[in-house]
């Protein structure tokens, strides 16, 4: 990906930040692999997740096959310029993370397997960047939509943090905020490596697993 080469790991202020464009840059209308449609309408009882693991194109592969999941989606989310696109990502000068939207069944998948997912399949410890991906748009980022995602993503944060020490690796660097606006991709990032089989991935992981379940919760 492009942002490869980048290596600022800092944040844009208001003042350094693109000024982005006022309407949404244009994306796919519906899902490379099942058809459903990116932005909707989602079928009743369909709950959302928002996750950031580094280069979105594996990260969004690490979702679309889990049973449960409808609908994945990339985009940027967290900064501050106003639906940028993918170059102006790259440039660290809009404050986005690369995310990956995740709608969901939760009679068929809970938020607490989501979250096992995202945090065994990357790693959580290396703050702005993943691997040999340096920049703002690799953080890990989980961000939420209501007060039981707060609580679940909040504990599995604790529970991770605690079992990577035990293992000999850092502190977890994963952010964990309200939900901000998502800017959908272009429509080439969607999916990208259905379309793309051997395309770049750009994830690894610790290998540290958690038995994160229903309790979750209730560790909060």
């Amino acid at each position: 990906m492009f942002g490869l080469k980048r290596k600022d790991v800092s944040m844009p202020t208001a003042e350094t930040a693109l000024p982005g464009r006022p309407s949404p840059i244009p994306t796919a209308a519906n899902h490379f692999i099942n058809g459903a449609p990116l932005k909707g309408p989602y079928p009743e009882g369909a709950q959302q997740a928002l996750f950031g693991l580094g280069c979105f194109w594996g990260a969004e592969k690490r979702f679309w096959d889990i049973p449960g999941v409808i609908v994945t989606a990339v985009g940027y989310a967290g900064g501050l310029t106003p639906n940028p696109t993918y170059e102006e990502v790259c440039t660290g000068r809009t404050g986005h993370n690369e995310a990956v939207l995740v709608i969901f069944d939760p009679k068929r998948v809970s938020y607490e397997e989501l979250l096992k997912v995202f945090f065994e399949s990357h790693d959580p410890t290396q703050g702005m960047r993943q691997g040999n991906d340096v920049g703002t748009q690799y953080r890990s980022g989980i961000y939420v939509f209501s007060d039981e995602q707060l609580k679940a993503a909040e504990a599995a944060r604790r529970m991770y943090d605690a079992a990577l020490k035990e293992r000999g690796f850092g502190g977890v660097t994963t952010e964990v905020l309200a939900a901000p606006a998502l800017y959908f991709a272009e429509d080439y990032h969607q999916q990208y490596l259905a379309k793309n089989p051997r395309g770049y991935c750009g994830l690894g992981g610790t290998g540290v697993s958690c038995p994160i379940g229903t309790g979750v919760t209730s560790a909060a």
